[in-house]
């Protein structure tokens, strides 16, 4: 029994139990072709009717599929994957092997931009749900309780990256970010630096990085670590920003950790600007590992992701899921470098 006393929903998934149409209609007590109208053509239906199949949506999740009845059951070959943003390059190696690993298989992707709020993705998550695609990659964990009951109702495999849990919806391949965090605050410490500061996005990846760094810089005896928070998708521009804000208000600061390459590249040019040397008065450690990183003068020190294997085992996971092999490892952590250069 649910907590308000009804029966909960019995699902039967394609692979791990869709909600159906059926499921709506019993549970709002009316015939199939009764919720039907209503979901389609809600005027024909009068309130009391209305009410009951909305709120039986509401509680399961469910998602009208958009396809022509007959479509339904076949499959379509179409997998779409959700990322927060088009402009920045740390995503595009993922989507192009994502891309050309599918593409091998048959099987073609759709991209949709999510931004990094989550009523942005839910929107997306309902339009892709409705069209009923073999799979859907999305970025991240962080999800809200409306996108995740829809993405679990709907009965579609779903794979998040970029990310770890021990708990996916479905299936996962990614890393932690709060390791990351921990790794670099060490790797700065073991460099002799003691005044640390960040420079972050203000995206849910970003502050569990940049919260971990500053957790582990203050385990070290490190005195409290500065952060500076700006706009994702982070900018160059940003990053200078940031850096003169920092030293305004810190300027004994010795280290900077950025939640991005594109943020250290701007904070760089900054110190360069006023005569600060890199990494004489001040190491960078960027994160990404962009193809501009290795040819900075200095060369950025900065955290390599492989999100090209990202995209290639989130296309594995789409594929044999739904030809119908069974998935035995449903969470791969990929891990992470940190790539030693002149920066730091």
């Amino acid at each position: 029994m649910s907590k308000d006393g009804a029966a909960p929903v019995r699902r039967t998934r394609r692979g791990s139990g869709a909600v159906t149409l059926h499921d709506v209609a019993k549970l709002a007590g009316v015939a199939p072709i009764t919720a039907s109208r209503a979901l389609s053509s809600p005027s024909q239906v009068s309130a009391e009717v209305l009410r009951k199949v909305t709120e039986a949506v509401s509680r399961t999740g469910y998602v009208r599929n958009v396809l022509a009845g007959g479509l339904a059951s076949t499959r379509s070959r179409l997998v779409a994957a959700v990322v927060p943003t088009i402009a920045g390059p740390v995503f595009l190696q993922t989507v192009q092997s994502l891309t050309e690993a599918l593409g091998e298989r048959g099987y073609q992707l759709m991209l949709g931009q999510s931004g990094y709020v989550n009523s942005r993705e839910d929107a997306l998550l309902e339009a892709i749900i409705g069209r009923r695609p073999d799979g859907i990659v999305l970025t991240g964990i962080m999800h809200s309780p409306e996108g995740r009951k829809r993405l679990l109702a709907a009965g579609i495999p779903v794979v998040e990256t970029w990310d770890l849990t021990p708990t996916p919806l479905d299936m996962l391949v990614g890393f932690s970010h709060a390791e990351v965090g921990r790794k670099v605050a060490e790797f700065l410490r073991a460099k002799g630096r003691r005044h640390l500061a960040v420079v972050a996005g203000d995206d849910e990846r970003a502050r569990r990085r940049h919260g971990a760094f500053c957790e582990a810089a203050r385990a070290a005896g490190l005195p409290e670590v500065p952060v500076k928070r700006v706009p994702a998708p982070t900018t160059l521009k940003s990053g200078r920003t940031a850096l003169s804000e920092l030293l305004g208000e810190h300027p004994g600061i010795d280290a900077v950790f950025c939640s991005s390459d594109l943020l250290a590249l701007g904070v760089m040019i900054e110190a360069q600007s006023r005569g600060i040397a890199v990494p004489g008065q001040l190491a960078v450690v960027g994160f990404g590992d962009l193809e501009f990183a290795a040819d900075l003068q200095p060369a950025l020190t900065t955290v390599r992701i492989d999100g090209a294997a990202i995209g290639r085992q989130a296309a594995q996971f789409i594929v044999e899921r739904a030809e119908g092999r069974p998935v035995d490892q449903r969470v791969i952590d990929i891990g992470f470098s940190i790539v030693e250069r002149d920066s730091a």
